[in-house]
């Protein structure tokens, strides 16, 4: 049971008494004919149509959260808030008698829902307002938000005392923090608006949105510890997914040639500003395109992404002004490696060697010795050139054994045409040519099962039904991928990724104590 302060308990007598006057303090039914954003709207509408020296006479039924109040004598103002924003109401005893103003000040607190019908009018100090005729109560706040500290001054002026602050608590409890923030209620409608111009950008490409499988048999597509569940009725283990990717290019197999896709992946992994084990995707899948046309058509969604959210393709992100616009810079992964960490990978062609080199060069800054080559050279990535790609860039040819699913690039059977996009230093988004010949992927998963250790978590399985989609002929094809939530952050300009999830994972609050 719940231990409830001086305050909530003088709310809960509050509710009691209210009862026992016979008012319904959470009643089945609300009755608003308005938005705060649409009325205004009419107003001002009707004031340019009225006759000169005349005030429209515009009727509304209003509801929303109490932010601010204040009682002056024989009238009272509060603020209400809702999805349009904020209005006043003017309460006065002319209109509806001492007895209910006196009710309004005293068992409406900060928080409370409430419904306020009336009619619209201008006050001296040109604040369209709303002067009630009657109102009542929708619903009772008990608890008072963490920012409950509204305070309208003389001037009718609103400042804001102790906003929510604390990320922690924000994060969980996120139902006081949009009630109170405004601005992070814009980060999630800023959000909705990027989720929908994905979904029109691909849609207006001849893209077909499809869903595929959360719970899996078999997990794979990327190379991530999964979540595991049992199916009671089947009797068997899944996984959640990792990744699309598999079931996608399956489709490719079936004749849907522009397949794409934007759900929830599930990776049972580490927690930080730019991971959350339960995190939004978007992949696509192009027959007869490779990753050079998949380059061109990623800016471009990106770029019309960020004019839908923000209004421009350039975007404010810390101290940075990244822009979207195409075409972005790109770099070759050896060339890039060579600049930033003055090692040319190409020179080393076995793990042992690279390793060698790198500690030579960097000292005590090397990777695991036992890692293959691929993921020696994803360290170098990641400690060296990684941070320096700050504006929108496309990093492209990948080392083979950290990329099963690609295709080799011509004459070298090393390396395969996979990029990633990078801005502001982190990964944005990871594209392939496709590999589409059955027996070479085959070959692969088996080769990447020699490489794994028996303690390795973030193994690729082999996938024998994928195989045998592959066999009865896939398109040659280019893939993309890329983490919503992560581009969301960047428009928003939010460097955690707990600020672009509603509801993120948390750690529970008796862990903490």
């Amino acid at each position: 049971m719940a231990e409830y302060s001086t305050l909530e308990k003088i709310r809960l007598q509050k509710i009691e008494e209210l009862r026992a006057e016979g008012v319904d303090t959470y009643p089945t039914r609300a009755e608003r004919t308005h938005t705060s954003a649409q009325i205004i709207a009419e107003f001002e509408s009707a004031e340019k149509n009225a006759q000169p020296d005349s005030a429209p006479e515009v009727k509304a039924t209003l509801a929303g959260r109490i932010r601010a109040s204040r009682a002056m004598g024989k009238v009272s103002f509060a603020h209400i808030e809702d999805m349009g924003g904020k209005i006043q109401l003017f309460f006065r005893t002319n209109e509806l008698g001492k007895e209910r103003v006196d009710f309004f000040n005293k068992m409406f607190d900060l928080g409370d829902f409430i419904q306020a019908s009336g009619v619209m009018f201008r006050t001296k100090t040109g604040e369209i307002t709303l002067h009630v005729h009657d109102f009542k109560m929708l619903a009772k706040s008990v608890t008072p938000l963490p920012a409950d500290k509204d305070v309208t001054q003389e001037d009718g002026t609103v400042v804001r005392y102790a906003a929510l602050e604390d990320a922690e608590l924000r994060a969980r409890q996120r139902y006081a923090d949009l009630a109170v923030n405004p601005h992070i209620r814009e980060n999630f409608r800023k959000r909705a608006v990027l989720v929908k111009a994905l979904r029109s950008f691909l849609d207006d490409h001849d893209f077909l949105e499809v869903e595929t499988p959360i719970l899996q048999p078999l997990y794979g597509g990327a190379a991530a510890r999964p979540f595991v569940t049992h199916h009671n009725e089947l009797d068997q283990d899944m996984y959640l997914r990792i990744s699309f990717e598999l079931y996608l290019k399956r489709l490719l197999v079936g004749n849907l040639e522009r397949v794409y896709e934007i759900g929830r992946d599930f990776r049972n992994e580490g927690v930080s500003f730019k991971h959350n084990p339960e995190f939004t995707q978007l992949e696509f899948y192009c027959a007869y395109a490779d990753y050079l046309q998949v380059m061109e058509l990623t800016e471009k969604m990106v770029a019309f992404a960020a004019e839908k959210v923000t209004g421009s393709t350039t975007v404010k992100f810390g101290e940075y002004e990244l822009d979207f616009k195409p075409p972005w810079k790109r770099v070759e992964m050896r060339a890039g490696i060579l600049e930033t960490s003055g090692i040319d990978i190409a020179g080393y062609k076995t793990a042992e060697d690279l390793y060698k080199a790198i500690a030579a060069r960097h000292g005590n800054k090397t990777p695991d010795p036992k890692s293959t080559r691929g993921k020696m050279i994803d360290f170098l990535l990641g400690e060296f050139l990684e941070p320096t790609l700050i504006q929108p860039t496309f990093l492209y040819n990948y080392p083979r054994d950290i990329s099963p699913l690609a295709k080799s690039i011509p004459g070298d059977p090393l390396t395969v045409e996979r990029f990633e996009g990078y801005v502001a230093g982190f990964e944005l988004c990871n594209a392939f040519t496709e590999l589409n010949d059955p027996l070479d992927q085959e070959q692969r998963f088996i080769e990447m099962s020699h490489d794994y250790t028996d303690d390795e978590e973030e193994k690729h399985p082999l996938d024998e039904d994928y195989l045998r989609a592959m066999r009865y002929g896939m398109p040659p094809n280019g893939g993309f991928g890329m983490g919503v939530d992560r581009l969301a952050m960047l428009l928003t300009d939010n460097h955690s990724i707990r600020e672009v999830l509603l509801f993120p994972a948390l750690k529970k609050e008796e862990f903490l104590k």
